[in-house]
């Protein structure tokens, strides 16, 4: 026999569930303009910036190298890839800009 149900007491299991969402879940804004994941400081200079992205690409590559030392096949193999690539996108930001010599 199938319990009766209090309509005062009872909540409906799916209703109750899509409140819950609601408040607990709510849909992710999406970055735009002016709300963005993360932006800088206003007064952070070009070359600033560049410095601290060499230095996360820098602990960014020697995480993978560590993660890539405790694998083998091929998933060492991609990360030891992934290292390459941050320490060629690091070479590439560390490398001395030419003067405009005006020409």
């Amino acid at each position: 026999m199938k319990p009766t149900k209090n309509d005062v007491t009872d909540l409906d299991s799916e209703a109750a569930r899509r409140a819950l969402d609601y408040y607990l879940n709510p849909s992710p804004t999406r970055p735009s303009e002016h709300n963005q994941i993360w932006t800088l400081h206003e007064g952070v200079s070009s070359e600033q910036a560049q410095a601290h992205a060499i230095s996360l690409l820098r602990c960014a590559a020697a995480t993978a190298h560590e993660t890539a030392i405790h694998q083998e096949g091929s998933t060492r193999e991609l990360i030891f890839a992934l290292m390459h690539m941050m320490d060629m996108a690091r070479a590439l930001l560390e490398h001395p800009r030419p003067v405009n010599s005006g020409l």
